[in-house]
Formats: structure tokens, sequence, C-alpha cells
């Protein structure tokens, strides 16, 4: 079977490159699923979205919180250009959940608090591909 050949980065890093079966990302538009052949596509990514790659042949699902940014699909490529990008293993469960709490009680002090109500997103995101329950 054919494989996709993917890269996630932020401005910072490469997060991750590698082959995979199937890579599922939350666009602005919803959740598109990439499997190899797929029509070419450019998609805008949610702020505090979670992408999962199926990478298959036993190995678990490569999990990474990605914040924002355009993902593009070409002849088996798959890019994923992220404002910011975490992989689920890296994230620091306590420090994303002290993140989330400060940014909710924001949110609930001042309901215009547009920077609090992205920091909530992002610390969800961060704690969903660490694979805990938001």
């Amino acid at each position: 079977m054919a494989k996709l050949r993917v890269g996630v980065v932020s401005p910072e890093r490469e997060i991750w490159s590698g082959e995979a079966d199937m890579v599922i990302a939350k666009t602005v538009d919803g959740e598109i699923g990439i499997m190899p052949q797929h029509a070419p596509v450019l998609g805008v990514l949610v702020e505090g979205g979670v992408l999962r790659v199926k990478r298959g042949g036993g190995e678990d699902d490569l999990v990474a919180a990605v914040h924002g940014g355009f993902i593009s699909v070409a002849d088996n490529e798959v890019s994923v250009l992220a404002e910011a990008a975490e992989l689920g293993s890296e994230v620091d469960v306590a420090a994303a959940r002290d993140a989330l709490a400060r940014a909710q009680a924001s949110v609930e002090a001042n309901q215009d608090d547009a920077d609090a109500a992205v920091e909530a997103k992002r610390a969800k995101a961060r704690l969903r591909a660490a694979g805990e329950d938001v």
C-alpha cells in the first residue's frame, strides 16, 4: 500500500517527518482525513486543534497540538505548516492544566478577553494531544 510523506513544521523547528497511512486534521471547514492518492488540497488549520498521524505497521499514532497554520496535500505529500505545534509526548500536563485554569478564570472575569479564549483553546489542545480528558 502506498504511504504518505508527512512533514510537520513550525517557525521554531521541524516537529516530525516520516511516512504515514493517514493524517487527520481539523480545519476551519471541518475535520479532514488524508489518505494516499488524496486529491490536492490546501486547508487552514484551526487554533487549538489536534493533528493525528496514523503511521500503521503497529506503530502508535503520532498526536500533536497544532495552533493555526495550513495543511497542504499534493502527490502523496502532506505538509503541515503550523504557527505553533507540540507533540503530545512533549506536553507538560501539569503546566497545561494550570494554563487552562488561568485562561478559564480570565474568560469568566472578562467575557471579551479574546487572548484568554485563545489560550484556553491552546491548553485544551495540548491536553487532548497528551491523551488527557478535557
